[in-house]
């Protein structure tokens, strides 16, 4: 039986030609196929905080691309005040579309939303704890590459907007060992390693009983 590779699929050659334009060349990382956040952290061995998160958002009619940190959460509320305080108009609802709705609105076939506004032509908004990270991991449009590249020259770019919309989640990553679900206290182990060692030695005395 054949067995066929999975298809890898590139990352758009627009995008290229658009970071080209803007003389900005990262380092693209060839990876298995993902699909969120937390798998991309998982297959470059990365921090999760090293990961950015690309969302649509859609408030009222308007659309924006909203990055934070992998391990962070979007806070409704908070995104909606930015937005408010960045153009000055109030809004009403603030949601996610659906994936339908955003490969429409995006015209995306088989791609996920980048991180790069500019090349969507759509507004970016960052969390504000972005900035302080040096190098970061960036998604490309394509689910087997990624690309990194220094987040001051992301933020500068895209002339993006800082504002503190998100929330903290625990997450547990593949290569990290899960904390045991019974907690020991202090001594527990030597006090069980007694009690087996004092149950053999029952044992013993009673199997010499049956021999004699």
């Amino acid at each position: 039986m054949n067995m066929s590779k999975p298809e890898v699929k590139k990352i758009p050659v627009a995008l290229i030609k658009y970071l080209e334009t803007k003389g900005i060349s990262p380092k693209i990382l060839e990876h298995k196929t993902v699909y969120t956040a937390i798998d991309a952290a998982n297959t470059l061995k990365r921090k999760m905080d090293e990961i950015v998160k690309s969302l649509l958002v859609k408030a009222d009619n308007y659309y924006y691309i909203v990055c934070l940190p992998a391990n962070q959460n979007l806070d409704f509320a908070k995104i909606k005040s930015a937005i408010e305080k960045e153009t000055g108009i109030k809004v009403k609802t603030v949601q996610i579309p659906s994936e339908k709705a955003m490969q429409e609105i995006l015209k995306l076939k088989n791609q996920a939303v980048t991180a790069f506004g500019g090349y969507h032509q759509l507004p970016i908004l960052a969390e504000k704890k972005l900035a302080g990270i040096k190098q970061a991991i960036f998604s490309s449009g394509s689910f087997n590459h990624s690309l990194e590249l220094r987040m001051k020259d992301f933020l500068r770019l895209e002339n993006a907007v800082l504002a503190s919309f998100g929330i903290n989640k625990k997450v547990k990553l593949t290569n990290t060992h899960p904390s045991p679900s019974i907690k020991m206290k202090p001594g527990a182990n030597k006090k069980m390693a007694k009690k087996r060692k004092a149950a053999k030695k029952s044992k013993r005395k009673a199997s010499k009983k049956k021999k004699k």
